[in-house]
């Protein structure tokens, strides 16, 4: 198993800004493709986007508000979140998936809580 680990969550209030992070182990960071996803209760989880190092892709709802990007000599991702709403309060997921492997490696989350 390798270890995917998330950090930064908190509480923000709504509009503000959070920088979530995600640290890989096992020497695989530079050939995965890195994701994050989150989830609130009751709810499916999504997709927030998606970097394999040279293209992002972000869901709709993102609307230019969050950033992925990475750090390969730190094997750290990272998602910048800009103008939080309510709705957005969530567990946010980060997942590797190495290039040549079929397997998804997931973290335990970060809780983010958008409130006034």
């Amino acid at each position: 198993q390798v270890p995917v680990v998330e950090s930064g969550g908190g509480f923000v209030q709504p509009g503000g800004s959070l920088i979530l992070s995600c640290v890989v182990s096992g020497r695989i960071f530079s050939t995965s493709a890195m994701a994050w996803y989150r989830q609130t209760p009751g709810k499916q989880r999504e997709l927030v986007g998606i970097t394999n190092g040279m293209t992002t892709n972000y869901a709709d709802f993102v609307q230019g508000r969050f950033t992925i990007s990475r750090d390969n000599a730190h094997d750290t991702a990272y998602l910048q979140m800009n103008n939080l709403k309510v709705e957005e309060t969530a567990v946010y997921y980060c997942t590797a998936k190495p290039t040549f492997s079929s397997n998804e490696y997931w973290g335990l989350g970060t809780q983010v809580t958008v409130s006034s």
